[in-house]
């Protein structure tokens, strides 16, 4: 007979799988090239994602990531609820890196010592200007700059998710005031 460990496992599964959502790439690209973290590190705007219940109805969105003197990396993500200037929600969490290689693929927790959630650097500019978020599933997606987008560069970034194969019209725009 099963017991309540196994329990707790079948139901977090369970609710994992009904967050998730529907996948917008089946066939999710891996990192296109390496991730220097220190010149990744710093402040980053959220210019379009795949919409999800932990981030619903935010705008605004910035994230802010800095290296710990123990290796592993801080991240801030703030957001304001209801519109640009609505209230502000931060969340803290931190990230380890998956793939020392590379440096791309790292594993980010928001609820302490589990590193549960695949958080992969698909492609960026050379100067870290931008980059494409996502995770092997294909069900999660941002695309981050370093300032707020101008209308131009968004549809750039926009062209280069649906080049990997992504279904853009599954992003939804992060409003910035």
């Amino acid at each position: 007979m099963p017991g309540p460990l196994s329990a707790v496992l079948l139901t977090t599964a369970s609710i994992a799988a009904c967050v998730a959502g529907p996948s917008g790439n089946s066939h999710p690209p891996r990192p296109a090239k390496a991730v220097d973290l220190e010149r990744y590190a710093g402040l980053w705007y959220e210019a379009a994602r795949y919409d999800m219940p932990f981030e619903r109805g935010c705008d605004g969105v910035t994230a802010v990531y800095s290296k710990r003197p123990d290796g592993l990396i801080r991240v801030v993500n703030t957001c304001h609820q209801g519109g640009p200037t609505g209230p502000v929600k931060v969340s803290e969490g931190e990230a380890k890196v998956a793939d020392r290689a590379t440096g791309a693929k790292l594993k980010v927790s928001f609820f302490g010592p589990f590193f549960v959630g695949d958080y992969w650097v698909l492609d960026h500019a050379d100067d870290y200007g931008w980059s494409i978020v996502g995770e092997g599933s294909g069900r999660y997606l941002w695309l981050l700059t370093r300032r707020p987008p101008t209308p131009v560069e968004l549809k750039a970034l926009i062209g280069r998710a649906r080049a990997m194969g992504y279904d853009t019209s599954m992003l939804r725009v992060t409003k910035h005031s």
